[in-house]
């Protein structure tokens, strides 16, 4: 190894924003990259697990997770998934409404996902939940094994195959109540890499996305082969919706919607305060 190269624990999903984003940092295709990484991918929720053990030197992660990781890590300029229309939908089976199923037990795609934290606020405090991957709630609501459930990713592009119905799409709840974008992930490193380090991991991403988005077609067979399920109709509107500017920096107006967020979660006593800054 090159005395200029460095170790470091990488944790990303198999979705394909994530492989998009990253497959020019992992392929070597970013100059002035002194970085060695050890690769973990996993879908979000055991990435989120992860987190709370610190595994992981860098690792996507929700924010609704990372509002109890705020000592231990910092958010990254680059690589979040954040935007306008690109919101968890609330979806269940024909005949329902929100009224309806006030008592019943919703599927989320994790406890600590933003689109749980975005259920909470919504709801004012919905206890009855149940933790489920991401990619079994569609089937799961279709058989009527669960009233409703929580999707995320692809599956908001594919629950209509199943003659399922959008109760609400809670991005466009956020989007009414603050004028926000949506925060749903992001990119942290741990603080205790140091601001150098950080700021460095931060540009290589940031090279990572704009090489990604100049470059479509260079990702296609990485991003396929972790999305084989995947049609490339799916793949593409994946890539589209959570792949955007705020990927390449979340800029002021991204950095207000995620204060926001974790004002409104501490307010309703969803996460804990902190007061350790959000980025380096």
């Amino acid at each position: 190894m090159s005395l200029f190269e460095q170790n470091i624990s990488l944790g990303i999903s198999p979705c394909p924003n994530d492989t998009f984003i990253f497959h020019a940092l992992l392929h070597g295709l970013i100059d002035g990259n002194r970085f060695r990484f050890s690769l973990r991918m996993e879908d979000v929720d055991t990435l989120n697990r992860m987190g709370m053990d610190a595994a992981l030197d860098l690792t996507k992660i929700s924010f609704h997770m990372f509002g109890y990781l705020r000592n231990e890590y910092v958010l990254l300029n680059s690589g979040a998934a954040l935007g306008r229309g690109c919101g968890p939908l609330l979806i269940a089976y024909p005949g329902l409404s929100l009224e309806k199923i006030k008592d019943k037990t919703i599927a989320v795609p994790g406890r600590f996902t933003t689109a749980n934290l975005l259920l909470q606020l919504m709801t004012g405090g919905h206890d009855n939940i149940r933790e489920m991957r991401f990619d079994r709630i569609v089937e799961a609501v279709a058989k009527r094994e669960i009233a409703a459930g929580l999707i995320i990713h692809e599956t908001r592009f594919t629950y209509q195959l199943r003659r399922l119905v959008a109760l609400v799409d809670l991005g466009v709840w956020w989007e009414d109540r603050t004028s926000r974008p949506i925060p749903l992930g992001g990119i942290i490193a741990r603080r205790s890499l140091g601001e150098a380090t950080i700021r460095s991991l931060d540009e290589m991403i940031k090279r990572s996305v704009i090489h990604a988005r100049r470059d479509p077609e260079a990702s296609r067979d990485f991003v396929r082969g972790h999305a084989q399920e995947l049609s490339d109709e799916v793949i593409r509107k994946h890539i589209d919706l959570y792949v955007n500017d705020f990927s390449v920096d979340l800029g002021g107006e991204g950095r207000k919607a995620l204060k926001t967020l974790f004002d409104q979660a501490e307010q309703s006593g969803i996460i804990p305060e902190s007061n350790r800054t959000l980025m380096i």
